[in-house]
């Protein structure tokens, strides 16, 4: 009697996961989410950022700096939230742009930093090595950032939301603001974007290092 034939049965784990369903892009999302809601809930009351009795025009510029140093303090996470605003409209009025950017974000994300090292990437049948695509994208970066409207874009977009957060800062009183001498002046958002930064980096160095 011949024996029954047997099925053959693909192990999971010897498949490599797709970057998007890696533990480091897992862990790195799950940091980011944690780091953004943290900077949220340390941020002022709107009202108060826009307390109209609390405006005065500085008497000299010394005053001006001192005033935006202080509010700054104060209000760090609204500033930035307004520096974000100020970038999110421009690259939403500017679509084309905005998608330059998400892909490019994108390439470095799946094509290197959380890409599996035993899945090479594979374009029209031509394998790439990981320093051919770590020099495309540097130089699909450069060109973008600076040989594009996009740059420009950013940097208009960063020098509006700088000049709004200085003229505020500049006429609004800080007297009546008491910053908790306890809180460090690196909660908040300064603190997302060192802590996204280094999630980021701690959770690309496993697949970034198989590279080296």
């Amino acid at each position: 009697m011949a024996a029954p034939a047997t099925l053959p049965i693909a192990n999971p784990q010897s498949e490599s996961q797709p970057p998007i369903a890696t533990p480091a892009f897992r862990a790195f999302l799950s940091r980011l989410n944690a780091t953004v809601r943290h900077g949220f809930s340390q941020r002022r009351p709107w009202l108060e950022l826009l307390d109209r009795s609390s405006f005065s025009r500085p008497d000299s510029l010394s005053e001006a700096a001192s005033r935006i140093r202080k509010n700054f303090s104060y209000f760090r996470i609204n500033y930035i939230s307004l520096l974000a605003l100020s970038l999110a409209f421009s690259l939403l009025s500017h679509p084309f742009s905005l998608i330059v950017l998400l892909s490019l974000l994108a390439a470095w994300l799946f094509l290197y930093s959380f890409r599996p090292s035993d899945q090479p990437v594979v374009v029209a049948g031509r394998t790439f090595s990981d320093r051919e695509v770590l020099g495309i994208l540097v130089v699909s970066t450069i060109v973008v950032v600076f040989l594009t409207s996009v740059g420009s874009l950013l940097i208009s977009a960063l020098l509006v939301g700088l000049a709004v957060v200085c003229t505020h800062g500049a006429f609004r009183m800080p007297e009546d603001l008491f910053l908790d001498e306890q809180e460090p002046l690196n909660t908040g958002f300064l603190s997302f974007l060192g802590g996204a930064a280094s999630s980021a980096a701690a959770a690309a160095a496993p697949a970034v290092a198989t590279r080296v």
